[in-house]
């Protein structure tokens, strides 16, 4: 894993997503395809996969360096082995911190000249977009969600159009700085350079929503092992999200603690036998279950099917009243025409039945949308965040508009002064 200058651009070409997660660390390695092939021309060609029980972390925050470090290099390599050539930057996720959605309006003054990308970078100065916002909090995400000029809405790309004001709601997502740089800390620890950070929820819907529900409106939610992540789209774009520090996790941890069994064997039976939904020959169906610090052989004791869903049942009821709680909260539970659920823990059985109770809307279930070159064995729910950086890093290559509020600098240097006062009065 020896790597050259991080701000070198590798000689490979690929393009690299690395998920930490709290129950798994999934890298994936990928090459932009040049040629049309069976999931469109722009589609990248996975030829690295690796993963790794996640280690040192807790509902998705970094709780010990040396641990996380070790699962990242070990999920790393494996990626690397199988692509055989070594990555040195990184598309991550983000889980930990708090992220918090924020829409902020923005105007300037065009004074009726034609609009062009120099006004759009006036626009999007980052320090318009921070005014507010508390110091110990960093800004992951700024999206346009609408353009005006001259008070008209609905202007999608106002580039040569003119008016003498410009606008902009632009929907910021911002996490807790700490979490972050421990983040950051231990990536780079593993010698590997963050080219972005993508909101775990975002990241999900980019892989699992269909643009037809952006634009309509869905709630895409990830129920992951520590955490449960909320993107909400409407009109194509992402106009809020959220992550809840509740997953498939705690589940786990009660029925560890209600039947007094290993965690281990707790997943098992999760797993296994787990589900929402009580039936009539529940209380007839027996489960083994081995006791803590007891003989495999000898300490084990024989419950009823119903007992592990009562344990179940009311865990899985918290995490959907939470979510609905949470989209009330900010105003958007009426956004949400569809709810599309993925993540590990959403192939827990009855789960989307459950939910289309609770949300009184239509439920589908997700997988990733297939990527070429992915293995059937990494293309499940709990895969989602992952593909979905993938599919972030590969479109960071085409300059989207994000990239270009960023570079929203005055330029430097008295002759760069006053190209900037020209170009914003003439």
């Amino acid at each position: 894993m020896k790597r050259n200058s991080s701000s070198a651009k590798p000689r490979s070409g690929f393009v690299a997503a690395l998920d930490i997660g709290t129950t798994k660390i999934c890298c994936l390695i990928a090459k932009p395809s040049v040629e049309r092939g069976p999931y469109g021309a722009s589609g990248p060609r996975v030829v690295g996969i690796g993963t790794h029980q996640a280690q040192g972390l807790r509902n998705g925050a970094i709780i010990d360096m040396d641990a996380a470090e070790h699962a990242i290099r070990a999920a790393v390599e494996r990626a690397e082995l199988m692509a055989g050539d070594n990555i040195e930057r990184v598309v991550v996720n983000v889980s930990a911190g708090k992220p918090k959605s924020k829409l902020v309006a923005c105007d300037v003054s065009i004074g009726g000249h034609g609009i062009t990308e120099y006004d759009i970078h006036r626009l999007m100065d980052p320090s318009s977009l921070q005014v507010g916002m508390a110091e110990d909090r960093e800004i992951i995400h700024k999206i346009p969600v609408g353009f005006t000029v001259d008070g008209n809405r609905g202007v999608r790309d106002p580039i040569g159009m003119f008016g003498e004001t410009l606008g902009v709601n632009v929907h910021t997502v911002t996490a807790a700085i700490a979490p972050l740089r421990n983040l950051r800390a231990v990536v780079e620890r593993c010698h590997l350079h963050v080219d972005s950070m993508v909101v775990s929820p975002y990241a999900s819907a980019l892989s699992c929503l269909v643009e037809d529900e952006k634009k309509m409106g869905a709630a895409c939610i990830d129920i992951g092992g520590g955490t449960t992540g909320i993107a909400l789209f409407f009109d194509g774009e992402l106009v809020h999200t959220e992550i809840i520090p509740v997953g498939g996790n705690h589940i786990t941890n009660d029925i560890a603690r209600g039947l007094s069994t290993p965690f281990g064997h707790a997943e098992r039976m999760k797993n296994l036998y787990g589900t929402c939904l009580a039936s009539a020959s529940d209380d007839g169906e027996v489960i083994q279950v081995p006791l803590v610090g007891e003989d495999d052989e000898t300490g084990t004791v024989q419950v009823p099917r119903s007992m592990l869903v009562g344990i179940i049942r009311p865990r899985a009821e918290e995490i959907l009243d939470l979510i609905q709680e949470r989209l009330e909260k900010a105003g958007f539970s009426q956004l949400a025409g569809r709810v599309v659920l993925t993540g590990g823990t959403s192939q827990l059985t009855g789960l989307g039945e459950m939910a289309s109770q609770a949300f009184s809307h239509h439920v589908r279930m997700a997988s990733p949308r297939p990527v070429e070159g992915l293995a059937e064995a990494v293309a499940g729910p709990a895969f989602s965040a992952v593909s979905g950086l993938l599919q972030y890093a590969v479109s960071e290559a085409e300059e989207p508009l994000e990239s270009v509020i960023n570079m929203a600098q005055p330029p430097n240097g008295w002759l760069g002064r006053i190209g900037h006062w020209l170009r914003g009065n003439f």
